[in-house]
């Protein structure tokens, strides 16, 4: 099969042809039939993701067809039309038996700890608690969305995050996650303000909800606090200055989600935190088992996850589309073919 194989981290990866994967017990292969290109597979390709082993394949969100089932695998077939969290749970440990399989200590994530979906084939374990079954008239792209960004938000800010109808809730970044927040905060009735340097994805998360947009500047948590302050903010990139910022333009008991990963850490104002009973909130990820009520909006329109896409690539693409993120993130979803 063909396949994106980075062989040093930070140096431009190449499509090569490879093995394909072989099914294992309890899994399947899955024929990639889409595969979103996300901010955390550069910075797996960057080196920082302490699990990957070089030569490796990234990407790990995906959707596409069963094209094999491994031994003790029930109510699956091949052609099934299929996708899976990011996150590939064990399903018999005990956060899996308490329904957290977003936090499974024993997971499995395709593109970090194995060779993932930049790929024509990607194998799946566990695949009786991880794999979802896509409606028929789910497309492929959409569903390839979900699998991180979208569903990683949704999850963020509707359960995490606990975000109800009139709050303020301030996104910071206008990438593929945050506008998946702006979109399922306005569905939800909050008032979103969303904040990027790029004014293009600034326009963007107004088309998706956002009833103000603020362009990022020193001014940011001025400008929030001239609004009233937020009860919900959100740090949709990754950034030690954004969390100081998001923390200062929180009203008093606010609730901070950080749902960008911070390879270099990140320092808190303790005293804040203390002072006006803030919280700071982790999110990782969806379970599949919480896909229904995300799809069900989607098949209702409430949510319309297909807006998000902004780019189709064919893998031959792909290689330079990774090493553009180091200068920025593109605004909406990128979506990787890789059949094409």
């Amino acid at each position: 099969m063909r396949a994106v194989v980075v062989t040093q981290y930070g140096v431009l990866p190449v499509v090569e042809h490879v093995p394909e994967p072989e099914v294992a017990a309890g899994g399947v292969v899955l024929q990639v039939e889409a595969t979103g290109l996300c901010r955390s597979d550069w910075h797996g390709w960057m080196g920082h993701d302490p699990d990957i082993v070089l030569p490796h394949v990234p990407g790990h969100e995906l959707a596409g067809t069963i094209a094999a089932v491994g031994e003790g695998v029930d109510g699956w077939q091949v052609g099934d039309r299929v996708t899976t969290p990011f996150i590939c749970a064990c399903g018999t440990c005990e956060q899996c038996l308490s329904g957290n399989q977003q936090v499974c200590p024993n997971q499995l994530q395709p593109g970090f700890n194995y060779w993932g979906s930049f790929a024509e084939y990607v194998a799946l374990p566990y695949a009786s608690v991880n794999l979802v079954r896509l409606p028929d008239d789910l497309s492929f792209d959409t569903a390839a969305g979900l699998g991180c960004r979208f569903a990683t938000s949704f999850r963020a800010i509707r359960q995490v995050g606990r975000v109800v109808a009139g709050e303020r809730v301030a996104i910071f970044g206008c990438g593929g996650v945050g506008l998946s927040a702006v979109m399922i905060a306005a569905a939800l009735g909050a008032e979103v303000v969303a904040i990027d340097t790029n004014p293009d994805a600034l326009e963007l998360a107004r088309s998706y909800g956002a009833s103000q947009v603020l362009q990022a500047s020193p001014t940011t948590v001025d400008d929030l606090r001239d609004l009233g302050g937020a009860h919900v903010t959100m740090d949709a990139l990754g950034s030690n200055d954004i969390v100081q910022q998001a923390l200062l333009a929180l009203r008093p008991r606010g609730r901070h989600l950080q749902v960008g990963l911070l390879p270099s850490g990140v320092q808190l104002d303790v005293s804040r935190l203390i002072g006006q009973e803030l919280e700071w909130l982790g999110s990782h990820g969806m379970p599949a088992h919480a896909y229904p009520e995300m799809l069900n909006l989607v098949a209702t329109g409430n949510l319309s996850p297909a807006d998000l896409i902004t780019r189709t690539i064919p893998l031959a693409e792909t290689p330079t589309a990774l090493a553009a993120l180091t200068n920025n993130t593109p605004p909406g979803i990128t979506i990787i073919r890789p059949t094409e």
